[in-house]
């Protein structure tokens, strides 16, 4: 069906001065990274295009700059030094477009490095737990590189190729990369009881990882009816529709079935994603397409931030002028939140940082950017309350968020306020 070679020998093909998108999150391909990174002596200028990946980024390290160049769709930890050390750049742009990118040829892809479940019968193979760019990246790349991994889970929906679409194959048996989530601490469970709050029966839910997701699905237990339409999603989301809470039957689009772009978790969660015709993964100019979304009635976004100002202004991408992570999807699920029939956009986040500085705030830092814009947000949640600002004037608004602000900042940050717009 297919004749593998080594890793080595798989990216031989790549020259210098080539483009080329790594598959995201848990699937990026590791002995391929591996194999390019180790050529790094005869390769010069090679731009290396992706969104958040999971595991090492050895072609990230500054001494080789030379060789590579990280652009990041999305700044994720691993390439987050290549910013200030200069051998990384950062695109600002929705997910929903990241494929567009690809399919204008806004970025030319010489190759694309991709990681695949083992193919069937037919010869047709899974992005398993991956799909986001990753088809508009195999649809225009001049070269395409398979690590097919016997672990990959071969996941339901679009990410399904033909080994015909294939030119080199390196085969592969170890485990994907595993998050695991710490136990929410007293103030991510008060936040994620507020946001619970606002959730409804027959509703359909998008969230991320982390703690903050996980303490609001722990209180959903009770109940009824929930979809899902999401980016992502984690372990927190099994045991809601083992339970049948999570059953996705009033959901307006993709009914009956649980919708993601990619999946970052335990072995549990893979292995439960694994030919589950109920997990349907799709690419995310589809998953995160606001026309898409608001089809979903009561659809509701619950994402983070870095810090809200009194006017509620989100910032969620840099702190100050310093970029730390991406617009990613929050944009393209606020809005199709609010576009929804009954559907709710929701920013949750702690009040202050663990060092105690107010994420409520006065006014954004100098050069922190504006996600999502005070006209499209609708709550604020932190552990001290909810503030909704749909409708509201800014004088309620600062009202609204000076209330949930941490109390020993709610006086300063009020008179900077009254300070700054007095000014």
């Amino acid at each position: 069906m297919y004749t593998p070679v080594s890793a080595e020998d798989a990216v031989k093909v790549i020259k210098s001065n080539s483009k080329i998108y790594i598959q995201a999150a848990a699937a990026a391909p590791r002995l391929l990274i591996e194999a390019l990174t180790n050529r790094h002596e005869e390769l010069r200028n090679v731009q290396i295009c992706q969104l958040h990946t999971e595991g090492e980024a050895p072609y990230a390290n500054p001494e080789l700059r030379a060789s590579f160049h990280v652009n990041s769709f999305f700044i994720g930890k691993n390439v987050r030094h290549t910013l200030k050390a200069g051998n990384g750049s950062y695109t600002p742009v929705f997910l929903s477009e990241v494929p567009l990118l690809f399919k204008r040829n806004i970025v030319d892809l010489q190759a694309a490095l991709i990681q695949v479940s083992v193919p069937d019968r037919h010869g047709y193979c899974s992005l398993g737990v991956s799909v986001e760019a990753t088809l508009a990246a195999i649809d225009n790349a001049d070269y395409v590189i398979a690590q097919v991994n016997k672990q990959m889970p071969r996941t339901h929906g679009a990410g399904i190729i033909h080994v015909s679409e294939i030119d080199a194959f390196v085969e592969s048996d170890e485990p994907l990369p595993e998050h695991g989530g710490a136990e929410p601490s007293a103030i991510e469970n008060e936040i994620g009881n507020h946001v619970a709050s606002l959730i409804e029966d027959k509703s359909t839910l998008q969230m991320g990882i982390g703690n903050i997701p996980n303490a609001v699905l722990s209180r959903l237990i009770h109940h009824k009816d929930l979809g899902l339409h999401t980016e992502m999603f984690s372990d927190g989301v099994i045991d809601l529709i083992l339970k049948n809470v999570i059953n996705c039957n009033y959901k307006g689009v993709n009914r009956g079935r649980a919708l993601a772009t990619f999946l970052i978790g335990s072995k549990r969660l893979y292995d439960f994603v694994d030919d589950n015709p109920y997990i349907e993964m799709r690419a995310a100019n589809y998953t995160n397409d606001v026309s898409v979304i608001k089809q979903n009635p009561k659809m509701v976004a619950i994402n983070s931030a870095i810090e809200v100002d009194l006017t509620g202004q989100v910032c969620a991408d840099s702190i100050g002028s310093n970029m730390y992570s991406g617009v990613g999807g929050q944009m393209d699920f606020i809005r199709g939140a609010s576009l929804s029939e009954g559907g709710k956009a929701i920013i949750a986040l702690p009040s202050t940082t663990k060092s105690g500085i107010s994420r409520i705030v006065p006014s954004l830092n100098p050069g922190a950017g504006v996600v999502t814009t005070r006209a499209h947000v609708h709550y604020v949640v932190t552990e001290y309350g909810i503030a909704n600002l749909y409708g509201k004037t800014i004088q309620e608004r600062e009202k609204a968020l000076v209330n949930i602000a941490h109390p020993k900042h709610q006086e300063h940050i009020d008179k900077q306020y009254f300070e700054l717009s007095r000014g």
